[in-house]
């Protein structure tokens, strides 16, 4: 397990709310959160099921479609190797879920606020994902992601550095 080297301290997802945990799927959403928080490939890569489909959003703001295992191994092993780069930390806080769950297929709906926080300066990013899951030998698996930024806080320190970085 690679963990971020960021010294976490009292984490929403360490202590999430318990009006959502009788939600199907709401334990495997947190667990993935987590294994993003804490740039744990491994962990993340065992949930995942071997479609790896999803669209995400990249550094700069735009989305990014990954289509396949090798595009999706890439897109987290860089993500996180940028991010230890940084210094920066990354949490999650969950604002709202819902899920269905039918025998073989699910669906899960999860608001939440991602903050990135580089020194002393946090970007806060509200983002609304849909996450597909697939009930496979191995138990439920996130098959699918799609996510989306609603709107976002971004402190003209850390715009700064990401418009000279870019």
């Amino acid at each position: 397990m690679h963990t971020s080297t960021i010294t976490r301290h009292d984490s929403p997802l360490d202590h999430p709310p318990l009006r959502f945990s009788h939600r199907p799927f709401y334990a495997e959403t947190l667990s993935l959160l987590r294994s993003v928080r804490d740039h744990d490939f491994e962990s993340l890569q065992w949930m995942c099921d071997d479609d790896f489909g999803i669209v995400d959003v990249d550094p700069s703001g735009q989305a990014r479609v990954i289509r396949n295992k090798a595009e999706w191994s890439e897109w987290f092993h860089e993500l996180f190797a940028t991010l230890d780069a940084i210094g920066a930390d990354t949490d999650s806080e969950i604002l709202g879920y819902r899920a269905i769950k039918e025998q073989s297929l699910g669906f899960s709906v999860v608001e939440f606020r991602q903050s990135l926080t580089i020194g002393e300066h946090t970007a806060l990013f509200d983002c609304v994902a849909t996450i597909v899951w697939k009930k496979t030998s191995r138990g439920w698996r996130e098959a699918r992601w799609h996510g989306s930024v609603v709107s976002s806080e971004v402190p003209d320190a850390l715009r700064a550095l990401s418009e000279s970085a870019a």
